[in-house]
């Protein structure tokens, strides 16, 4: 159906994509995987037509029809919902028209055995298939069965566009590049704004999709429902799996292996080769053996180990200067658009060095409250207060309305650094992935997960004593976030942060706020704690309208099974919290260390009454924990 052969990409001397060939056949469904910046998002450009590559070839039928669903979108504004949706049934007519005119052209021709003719037939079928697809029910109700399925409600049929978050106009492109039922779907991270039931919704249209699919997901589940085949870019190259991705990874761990055990073999035998060579090169009894063998060495098809991608970030926030007391204070606090309130009654209060998050379904005014803590909302009720020496630093997720797609990355930290030289800027970039010629990309070109990695390099220009980040993660994977925790873990400010990642609020947030049916619920404690008093298991569950159906018990060995599997997520919590714990004392220790050596050696401007009673809080905060493990680890 489409085909890259020899598909290069380079941005000057930086080659992104090298030499890449790949076959996409009708109805095939490819999950497209690697590490971010690797060039997936460039990849599903290319496939679209957006991008032009430097060299190799493109063959696709030039009526080929594509839905292309980008990371980064524009969107329209002064229409409703349901009236945006409807716009993509334009192609039906357009579809009707190409048919029309095969017919005529069909009944004027007469080489009926022609390559030509046999062609026709084949697109008048599957233009004529596709017609009778969307001909099963009127437009109008097969876009508000999409959108009801993605997770929009009756009500928010006319509402207009520019009254929805980021992530519920994300919902309205999807819902558009579904309805317009083309022959391939490119998606790229489709499932970053959905809720869990969207996710299923979507994973049941797209395993029944008459058409093919290219999707990139850092969603496991997601991509083993949807997808049977994984094509993965490492280093500029395509490993392709016929597989879901579970078994791609147990077969790449394999194939590496089974690639090292025989590299290992072939080195062992050159090397005995060569040292046969040496020993005997200048005995005439052994010239034949040794030229045999020289002719061997010179004919051997050399085994090469494929490099693998090891890099990662290496983030530090920088110190913050000390803020008052209390950084953020609202009560009774409404806040929403255009007259409309998104939550109303809202008492919140964050204090210097806590680390907050704010957790809930889509749209339900996280976002909403952290634009009025960063002063780019007022509030329509309620008094706010901050507190005293407040620098924050804002991570938001409409990175492509706040970074100038027209400047470079290097030109983007410039623009914003002050005091920084060239060099200083370039080794921050190499911090953050983004190496040799890469750093005179276009910020218009970045994926997504290059972006998020910009906006972060950003907040580290300057020293902010409050992070706020409106999810961070959305674009990267697994070991980025890793990182970027740690980096945060270590932070001495205040952070506050939206996320639905549970792995990744674990450990770091002592204290979350809900926001559900328009109130502003505080909760003291960490992520776990707040999933038992909610009695669920994920965060991702308060994504559901309705609760999960629980299968009833239909005899004494489920019974057991359940009791069995109930036991085994207590200890798995039970021992997360003996590690947390044990950071957390030596962490304690740590800090107290430094203390001591203040106190041993005065600066002038150093309060030895306040070091003391740091110390002290800190001292009787260890011995709390310390008792904690005492009791956790008897229960072990």
């Amino acid at each position: 159906m489409i085909s890259l052969c020899g598909i290069t990409l380079s941005y000057g001397s930086f080659t992104l994509l090298d030499k890449v060939s790949l076959h996409i056949s009708e109805n095939e469904k490819i999950g497209l995987v690697g590490r971010n910046g690797c060039g997936k998002s460039t990849l599903l450009k290319i496939l679209n037509g957006e991008v032009v590559p430097t060299s190799g070839s493109i063959d696709r039928p030039s009526e080929l029809s594509v839905g292309y669903l980008p990371q980064i979108m524009k969107h329209t504004k002064g229409k409703s919902i349901i009236d945006e949706v409807m716009t993509v049934f334009a192609s039906t007519k357009k579809a009707s028209d190409e048919l029309d005119a095969i017919s005529r052209e069909l009944a004027e021709r007469t080489d009926y055995e022609s390559p030509a003719y046999l062609a026709l037939i084949e697109r008048m079928n599957a233009v004529s298939d596709r017609l009778e697809l969307e001909s099963g029910e009127p437009e109008n109700v097969r876009a508000a069965k999409t959108l009801l399925g993605l997770g929009f409600l009756d009500s928010d049929f006319g509402r207009p566009v520019e009254t929805f978050s980021e992530g519920w106009k994300m919902r309205m492109e999807l819902a558009k590049v579904l309805l317009s039922s083309p022959d391939i779907l490119l998606l790229d991270e489709p499932t970053n704004h959905l809720d869990i039931e969207s996710i299923e919704w979507l994973e049941d249209y797209l395993k029944a999709y008459r058409g093919a699919v290219m999707v990139v997901s850092h969603d496991r589940h997601f991509l083993d429902s949807v997808t049977t085949r994984t094509v993965e870019i490492v280093l500029g190259h395509i490993e392709d799996y016929k597989v879901p991705y579970s078994q791609y990874l147990v077969l790449r761990e394999e194939r590496l292996a089974q690639q090292k055990a025989s590299y290992d073999n072939q080195q062992r035998m050159i090397e005995k080769t060569e040292d046969f060579i040496n020993r005997f090169r200048y005995k005439p009894t052994k010239s034949n053996q040794v030229q045999s063998r020289i002719k061997a060495l010179e004919k051997l098809d050399r085994i090469e180990i494929d490099e693998t991608d090891t890099s990662s970030l290496r983030l530090r926030f920088p110190p913050s200067p000390r803020s008052g007391d209390v950084v953020f204070g609202c009560e009774d606090l409404s806040a929403g658009y255009d007259g409309r309130a998104v939550f109303t009654g809202a008492t919140v209060e964050i204090r210097r060095g806590e680390k907050v998050a704010f957790v809930g379904r889509n749209g339900e005014g996280k976002t909403t409250l952290m634009r009025v803590i960063m002063g780019e909302l007022q509030p329509m009720e309620g008094k706010v207060y901050g507190g005293h020496n407040v620098n924050p630093g804002y991570y938001a997720q409409n990175q492509e309305d706040i970074l100038d797609g027209s400047d470079t990355v290097i030109g983007t930290l410039e623009r914003s650094s002050a005091g920084w030289t060239v060099s200083q800027l370039r080794d921050l970039l190499g911090a953050f992935l983004f190496k040799g010629d890469e750093i005179e990309k276009k910020v218009s070109v970045l994926s997504g997960g290059e972006r998020a990695r910009l906006a972060l390099a950003k907040l580290m220009l300057r020293s902010h004593n409050l992070l706020a980040l409106d999810e961070p993660t959305n674009h990267m994977d697994i070991r980025s976030k890793d990182v970027l925790k740690e980096a945060l873990l270590k932070y001495d400010g205040t952070l506050i942060v939206v996320s639905h990642d549970r792995d990744f609020l674990s450990g770091l947030v002592d204290k979350l706020y809900e926001v559900r049916d328009g109130k502003v619920r505080e909760h003291l404690g960490d992520v776990s704690s707040f999933l038992r008093k909610r009695k669920i298991e994920s965060l991702s569950e308060l994504e559901r309208k309705f609760p999960k159906p629980v299968a009833k018990k239909e005899n004494e060995a489920q019974a057991a099974f359940q009791k069995s599997r109930a036991e085994s997520r207590e200890k798995k919590k039970l021992l997360a919290r003996i590690e947390f714990v044990e950071k957390k004392v030596s962490s304690l220790e740590d800090e107290m260390a430094e203390i001591e050596k203040k106190l041993a050696s005065p600066a002038e401007n150093d309060d030895i009454l306040e070091l003391t009673r740091n110390y002290l809080d800190k001292k009787m905060e260890k011995e709390a924990f310390e008792s904690e493990w005492v009791d956790l680890s008897e229960k072990v």
